[in-house]
């Protein structure tokens, strides 16, 4: 993928261009569709027009950093220009099989060890694998032949950029024999997919055939990939090649990849299927095909309208859930746009506007997004070249605080950036609920140093998404502390034994096993006394089970947590939070075995002890940077502390679990982060008939270092109540949520 290290590790290399507007011709006729259509210009016309051309070359001329990015451009077409054409024998594997099976990380490729052959080489624990073509899940060669061809296809487009700039025909000429050698290679290439199943054509009566897979690449989102910076590439050349140049490539290469193995299996509203489009809609745009055009952008039940009105939630995040999906989304819709634009198609809505707004609405103070479902986090500096293009469309002055921190040396910047940005104005961060997304974020605090909290109630998020409701990940002081650990290459047995389990989160675990793929919903969300907080319902994550948790950010040093489950019969529960650091003090127990279960059985150095009187536990951070955690007193609870998996198996991340048999639980817990003790003291709660409803509405007292105190109240079912304060005297309401 273009820039980002997440959109790498989740599949492959993503694009990393853009183009800008042209003038066209005026005369359009109508489709079936009513989908607008001009008699296209000439080429160039997906990356670039005529016009852009020109603009290009003066900020070349005029700007340091647009000259320093085309001669980046220039070396990589120059490198293209002296490598001998070698095609890859075969298709490339799924990169998520190109993984260490030990050590859960990535594999990077060794040295060459015979034709088509390398050592892989595992980065945590230094071993070396070596490839088996019989056997999909290790068959690494095939996964280095997978980077191999993008970068046939990234070269194509680096010589059409570099032949347009210069006019030296030795960059189109290679150009052409690149097409051409791909056009007479193309259908050799057996139609596979990620599980080593073969295309209809080479079935043998066992065989299954290889639904969504590809030639190029192991499933159709590969191919996708793979052919738009060849469609774009080819565009810049398409007018120094003959006829019967284009025939070939027309007919050999892109009519077979996009009839044969995109168009068939249509996904609906998905990250893949967008790719599928932009890949479908530049061919049907470098043709001229009217029909294909169509399909990609109007297709009432695939095609680019349909994604971005069903598939953008009305918060503006990709209705998957996961950031890094977001990203690659967008990475697959801007081709189509810009190309459609060119050609006198406007298809930069709303919609696609709030998709570059809503990350940096719901960015963590140090400009990165979360690890939600199936992401790492997204660093969103990564993704300035995207926001290059954002900038160029909707001129939002929000988008300039991120290019501000950029070098600008991208091809985004290249073909379309403004000479000079105006000036910025610092970002800061508010509390805001999210509830199309379902975010509920809590914040104070200014800049990088803020305190900033995000729970995760809403929708699932589907194959993507992770049973973690009421969950949350927790930055402050530059770091984060409350984490979630993301996903990893879905070929490891981890990426469903730990990752994208129940456990792995901040939230509450039943009987062991992991919360049914459910959405909650925000109760209560706002500040009161100057206390933001968030009370949100979890939905039925488990059957006959009720979980409710309020998040309290008292100041930007204290949140507290109030934990409330009720069921009618007897569960384990466990709530678990997983912080970065090492613990500078613990509590004294006894050794823990982890049942062997899913998410548990990656537990390490786990100790148990009884929750008693309460709980403190120390953590240092960083130097200067320590956090106590604790919990108030719960005879019947227990607290265990042990290590989960962060980034790969071999990194540790602290884990607390606070556990109790029984019908209801309800918990008060604390997170500190100036690494004092803090306080929390339960109060009487009666409902009007004067019975304790200790279950239904919690309240306590909070008490920090300073000696200052809080009395919180959460009442989910929004009964009248009567809290005995520590003075005699009644606090009486019917609050969802109160402060006194």
């Amino acid at each position: 993928m273009s820039n980002s290290f997440l959109r790498r590790i989740t599949f492959c290399i993503i694009l990393a261009v853009i183009c800008a507007t042209g003038l066209f011709a005026d005369t359009t006729e109508r489709t079936s569709s009513n989908m607008c259509v001009p008699n296209l210009a000439a080429h160039p016309r997906l990356l670039m027009t005529a016009q852009n051309i020109t603009e290009m070359k003066s900020r070349i001329e005029h700007c340091d950093w647009a000259r320093e990015q085309w001669r980046s451009v220039k070396e990589k077409a120059d490198e293209a220009l002296n490598e001998e054409i070698i095609l890859p024998p075969r298709g490339g594997n799924w990169p998520h099989w190109y993984a260490c099976p030990v050590h859960d990380c990535p594999l990077s490729k060794g040295k060459q060890i015979g034709s088509w052959r390398w050592e892989h080489k595992c980065p945590v624990g230094g071993e070396t694998l070596l490839g088996d073509p019989s056997t999909p899940s290790k068959d690494y060669d095939s996964c280095v032949l997978a980077d191999i061809h993008t970068k046939w296809a990234l070269a194509i487009l680096d010589l059409g950029i570099a032949y347009q700039i210069t006019d030296d025909t030795r960059y189109s000429s290679k150009a052409r024999d690149i097409l051409l050698a791909y056009s007479k290679k193309y259908l050799a290439y057996p139609l596979h997919d990620i599980y080593g199943r073969i295309g209809p054509q080479n079935l043998g009566k066992d065989d299954k055939p290889a639904l969504g897979g590809g030639r190029v690449g192991p499933q159709n989102l590969d191919e996708a990939v793979w052919l738009i910076p060849v469609c774009q590439g080819a565009d810049l050349v398409w007018d120094t090649l003959t006829q019967a140049d284009r025939d070939t490539i027309s007919n050999n290469m892109l009519m077979p990849a996009v009839k044969d193995v995109l168009m068939p299996n249509p996904l609906g509203i998905h990250n893949i299927q967008c790719w599928r489009n932009s890949a479908i809609g530049l061919v049907g745009f470098l043709l001229g095909d009217k029909d294909l055009i169509s399909y990609a952008i109007d297709n009432p039940d695939t095609g680019f309208r349909a994604q971005i009105t069903k598939g953008v939630t009305a918060d503006g995040q990709w209705w998957e859930g996961a950031w890094s999906y977001h990203f690659y989304t967008v990475s697959a819709i801007w081709s189509l746009t810009e190309a459609a634009r060119n050609c006198g198609i406007d298809l930069y809505c709303r919609e696609f506007k709030s998709m570059f707004d809503a990350p940096l609405a719901m960015a963590m103070p140090n400009m990165y997004l979360p690890a939600f479902n199936d992401s790492g986090e997204v660093n969103l500096e990564s993704e300035e070249d995207l926001y290059e293009l954002a900038y160029a469309r909707y001129k939002n002055p929000v988008y300039l605080g991120l290019l501000d921190k950029s070098d600008r040396h991208n091809n985004f910047a290249l073909f379309y950036g403004e000479p000079k940005l105006p000036a910025v104005s610092p970002m800061n961060w508010k509390s805001t609920d999210y509830p199309h997304s379902g975010y509920a974020v809590l914040t104070k605090g200014k800049r990088e140093m803020a305190t900033w909290l995000c729970m995760k109630y809403g929708p699932y998020g589907t194959s993507h998404g992770h049973p973690d409701k009421l969950s949350f990940v927790l930055y402050a002081k530059g770091h984060v502390l409350g984490i979630d650990s993301g996903t990893s290459r879905y070929g490891l047995p981890i990426h469903s034994a730990w990752y994208k389990t129940t456990l792995s989160h901040n939230t509450l675990t039943v009987d062991e096993e992991s919360q049914k793929p459910v959405e909650g919903r925000v109760i209560s969300f706002g500040t009161e006394k100057g206390v933001d907080f968030a009370l949100c319902d979890a939905g039925p994550i488990q059957d006959g089970v009720h979980f409710t948790r309020a998040a309290v950010m008292l100041d930007e040093n204290l949140i507290i947590f109030i934990d409330q489950i009720r069921s009618d019969k007897d569960h384990i529960y466990d709530i678990a939070y997983h912080q970065c650091g090492k613990w500078t003090n613990i509590h004294q127990g006894t050794a823990w075995n982890p049942p062997d279960k899913l998410g548990y059985s990656y537990l390490k150095d786990a100790i148990i002890c009884g929750l008693g009187k309460g709980i403190n536990l120390g953590v240092d951070v960083a130097p200067g940077n320590k956090v106590m955690l604790g919990a108030e007193a719960e005879n019947d609870a227990e607290v265990i502390t042990a290590t989960g998996v962060g980034a790969n198996i071999a990194d540790r991340v602290l884990a607390v679990i606070f556990r109790k048999h029984a019908k209801d639980m309800s918990l008060a817990w604390y997170i500190s982060l100036d690494g004092s003790a803090v306080r929390i003291e339960r109060l009487s709660v009666n409902d009007e008939g004067g019975t304790d409803i200790a279950s239904p509405a919690v309240a306590v007292m909070v008490t920090d270092a300073t000696g200052k105190k809080w009395c919180l109240l959460s009442n989910p079912e929004k009964r009248e109540v009567a809290v005995l304060l520590p003075d005699g005297s009644m606090w009486r309401g019917r609050s969802l949520f109160a402060v006194k």
